[in-house]
């Protein structure tokens, strides 16, 4: 009886490893294919040459313009589609000159709003504009 017992039980710790085997597999598999998605999802983002803060303004004023909008009537449901957007289809030059995924964007989207930021944004609006006149001037010339 105590080996029919014995044999029972490496029986099961024999299925039981192998079930332990099979689930670190599929956790391998699981974890190389996030890593080969993260890669594959950073060469499909669109990369910016604006850092953060210059990228989050000039989205927040795209948005707050409404010329750009995802729900003109819920402005908080609004800008949290644009925060997504922003995190999921773009990068930002960091200040080593490469592209960082963006994890998220609030903190930037509210110093946009934000009275104390206005010189920086005035600052960036008027080097956009330069952009823009520089554009026209191109244009015109042509």
């Amino acid at each position: 009886m105590k080996r029919a017992k014995t044999y029972e039980m490496i029986d099961h710790f024999f299925n039981l490893d192998m079930r332990l085997k099979n689930i670190e597999n599929l956790v391998l598999l699981n974890e190389s294919e996030n890593t080969q998605n993260k890669v594959l999802s950073s060469c499909n983002k669109c990369k910016c040459s604006y850092n953060k803060i210059e990228l989050a303004n000039l989205f927040y004023i795209l948005m707050d313009e409404r010329i750009l909008y995802f729900d003109s009537n819920d402005a908080k449901k609004n800008r949290t589609s644009f925060q997504e957007f922003i995190s999921e289809n773009f990068t930002y030059n960091d200040n080593e000159g490469g592209q960082k995924m963006i994890s998220a964007i609030n903190r930037q989207f509210s110093e946009c709003k934000g009275y104390t930021y206005k010189v920086k944004q005035i600052k960036f609006l008027n080097e956009f504009i330069t952009v823009l006149q520089e554009r026209k001037r191109r244009l015109e010339s042509w």
